[in-house]
């Protein structure tokens, strides 16, 4: 029950208690070979959580029905209060910020921040993106993605767009001329985010909750690190140079059921697969519904994942609804 708060003397007093109702308080201690202050502790906190009821000669154990709902609440709600209280870090990093030495004139600018290593820049961008509560903006003027780059973006990007975090993304043309990126381009349209299109620009942009700007140290070579940036008036000018470019972009051009733009043709026999994969739990039947082999209906699964680009099945059954597959 330590789930529920409880320390492992306090268990065993309930549960002696429940199996033995007629217990007197002053031998507790002995049937349980526990300290004797202890175990009055023990006792008088678990009344106090009314999981014992009675006086100082007698304890009765409350109904554990009652007892465990009670004290799952209580947890939940003292989980609750901490996850909010985590969420308000600003104050915190204030007041460490008051308690730093003085800035080296030979360094940043106070509220920037250089990341040289390449692996902490990627790290510190996981986390601006796992804990963005409001919006994220990007720039990103790479020509395509490849699958590991999806693979690593796809997680953090949806987790943002499940919890209600507005993206919005500017890619270069070239980018949307590649298979594989347009299609996870086109998932994120679908999953909520807003993309836009220019013909070209060379500025790498990402700002999170309108607090944090990222920009590399060198725009002509980005292995040379990151800066991070949180300083108010420095942010706003970043910002201010996204809406520019965001304002003469084009919407991304999301393709529509049966639009030119989705060329894939599927025959009869893998729509029919596809949809028994949506809507059968298991393989042999779906095979026999599409009067197939077990083997063929599970090879033509791995072709339409494939051409889908999805991860699993479930991801496979989103995509294809989103697509009008289905």
């Amino acid at each position: 029950m330590a789930v529920l708060g409880l320390s492992v003397l306090e268990e065993e007093i309930y549960r002696h208690l429940l199996r033995n109702p007629h217990t007197a308080v002053d031998d507790l201690h002995i049937l349980l070979r526990a300290d004797p202050d202890e175990t009055r502790r023990a006792l008088d906190r678990l009344r106090d959580l009314r999981l014992v009821e009675g006086d100082d000669q007698h304890a009765v154990a409350a109904a554990p029905d009652t007892v465990v709902p009670r004290l799952a609440e209580d947890r939940l709600e003292l989980l609750h209060r901490e996850m909010r209280d985590l969420t308000r870090t600003r104050s915190i990093l204030e007041s460490l910020a008051r308690d730093c030495p003085a800035n080296d004139p030979t360094g940043p600018a106070p509220g920037i921040e250089r990341i040289e290593d390449l692996k902490t820049v990627r790290d510190r961008i996981d986390d601006l993106a796992f804990f963005a509560r409001t919006e994220v903006l990007a720039a990103e003027p790479y020509a395509a993605l490849s699958p590991e780059n999806i693979a690593h973006a796809r997680p953090l990007d949806m987790r943002c767009l499940r919890r209600g975090v507005r993206i919005r993304n500017l890619v270069r043309r070239t980018a949307v001329e590649d298979p594989t990126t347009a299609t996870y381009l086109r998932e994120l349209v679908s999953a909520g985010a807003r993309i836009r299109v220019a013909e070209d620009f060379s500025e790498l942009i990402l700002v999170y909750d309108r607090h944090t700007a990222l920009v590399p140290v060198d725009p002509a070579d980005t292995s040379r690190g990151a800066l991070c940036a949180r300083e108010s008036g420095l942010v706003d000018n970043i910002i201010t140079l996204f809406e520019r470019l965001w304002d003469a972009a084009e919407d991304f051009p999301v393709a529509t059921e049966g639009s030119p733009e989705d060329p894939v043709d599927l025959s009869a026999t893998q729509r029919e697969v596809l949809c028994c994969m949506c809507t059968v739990g298991k393989d042999e039947t779906g095979a026999r519904q599409v009067g197939v082999s077990l083997r063929t209906y599970r090879r033509h699964i791995a072709e339409l994942m494939q051409l889908l680009g999805a991860e699993n099945r479930a991801h496979a059954a989103l995509l294809a609804r989103e697509r009008g597959w289905i």
